[in-house]
């Protein structure tokens, strides 16, 4: 049975409806995926039915221009609407509980951006809502993007298949520098009641995430260091006090006997938007870089040791996950092209009625990590975080895993 055979509110003859919430940033990425996916992979119909956002002129103006039907102020407008059936979520953190929960509650399925929540509650909250929802064929997933970069899809495949053999440690370091200047200005992201945290949930939790996701192993203890090295910056009514952290350092003990670090950090001058991971396993090893994107270096060390070293695998061929739709091999994909991934892949889960991943729980795992790490540097001791074994269970669910 379909997820829309469970779902009476979902009506078949019809394309789906898509409301996003936000057309800033993610808004913008989000827009172009959804404008796109349809053009290169076979998905379920669906029409971009309406944008919503706070300012009525700005966010007419970006419907036009990234193709939505209509657009709102109120995100409340999509709860009580039969046409639409599918609810983005790309507002701030702190709104992402409320929206959520109450689109859960009304039938919509849901994607929400990344981190799933400001907090562990809002996050349990959800989390909840979501299980129940999926009991009435109603789908949710939380946008870790990188999981549909294609080279960390291989990367998953081939730590799969043994050809690292047993992983011993893996090392991830989320860097960029757009704080670096003392006199950026305050935004949003660095108020505590807004953001939740600072670079640890912006983007150390996709670093969290990929560990996770790359090994299917499960972080049991961590210990962590924040540090706001920019304690004011101006604002509208002169300096600001900012309340989240600049950078975020932990150290990982997870199931299998697995060590892990990550370094996040929002004033890693030079740095421009520079994820690098490394995987290091008894019979090989691999190495990425986000600025490198349709690369993935990877070492046998079961050749002869003369002929050893890291050689680079370019990810364009069709036989990768994701780019029998793209272009020629070696015509290089972007960033941009990960959302459009996602998309696919929820679109498709809500058309098998199969639970699409990163789910509300796995999401939930992150945040119980991020709040460890942040406990942990409050109180400078190591903290395990109440955990659940759903990393694994992603396997089946990405493309080509």
């Amino acid at each position: 049975m379909t997820s829309a055979d469970q779902n009476p509110q979902q009506d078949q003859t019809r394309p789906l409806g898509v409301a996003l919430i936000g057309y800033a940033f993610m808004g913008k990425a989000h827009s172009n995926a959804w404008r796109n996916v349809a053009s290169f992979f076979d998905v379920p119909a669906f029409e971009q039915t309406l944008l919503v956002g706070r300012d009525a002129s700005q966010v007419a103006e970006a419907a036009t221009r990234y193709g939505w039907a209509e657009s709102a102020t109120d995100w409340r407008a999509v709860l009580d609407r039969d046409d639409i059936d599918i609810v983005d979520i790309c507002a701030p953190g702190w709104m992402h509980a409320e929206i959520a929960i109450a689109a859960l509650e009304a039938g919509k399925h849901v994607l929400v951006e990344k981190p799933l929540a400001n907090t562990t509650a809002e996050a349990e909250a959800m989390t909840a809502a979501a299980a129940s929802a999926r009991t009435q064929g109603v789908q949710s997933m939380i946008g870790f993007n990188y999981r549909r970069v294609p080279a960390l899809a291989l990367a998953r495949q081939l730590i799969a298949e043994g050809r690292l053999g047993t992983i011993r440690h893996v090392r991830a370091a989320y860097l960029q520098d757009w704080l670096s200047d003392a006199e950026s200005p305050m935004t949003w992201r660095l108020r505590k009641e807004t953001a939740g945290s600072g670079a640890l949930g912006d983007i150390a939790s996709h670093a969290i995430d990929q560990i996770g996701y790359l090994t299917g192993q499960t972080v049991l203890e961590t210990s962590g260091v924040l540090k706001t090295f920019v304690t004011q910056r101006p604002g509208p009514a002169g300096l600001e006090d900012v309340t989240v952290d600049d950078a975020a350092w932990a150290t990982f003990w997870l199931t299998g006997g697995m060590g892990a670090s990550v370094e996040a950090s929002r004033v890693a001058t030079g740095q421009k938007n520079s994820l690098q991971i490394e995987v290091y396993g008894s019979g090989g090893a691999l190495t990425f870089n986000l600025e490198n994107l349709n690369e993935l270096n990877f070492l046998d060390a079961d050749a002869p040791v003369r002929e050893q070293g890291f050689r680079r695998i370019l990810v364009n061929e069709p036989q990768h996950p994701y780019l029998e739709a793209w272009w020629p091999q070696g015509h290089i994909i972007g960033w941009e092209h990960t959302f459009t991934h996602q998309i696919r892949d929820f679109l498709t889960a809500i058309s098998s009625g199969e639970a699409p991943s990163p789910s509300f729980e796995e999401g939930l795992q992150v945040q119980r990590v991020l709040a460890a790490v942040e406990e942990s540097a409050h109180n400078k001791s190591a903290i395990t975080p109440v955990h659940q074994s759903v990393m694994a269970s992603s396997a089946s669910q990405i493309q080509g895993a």
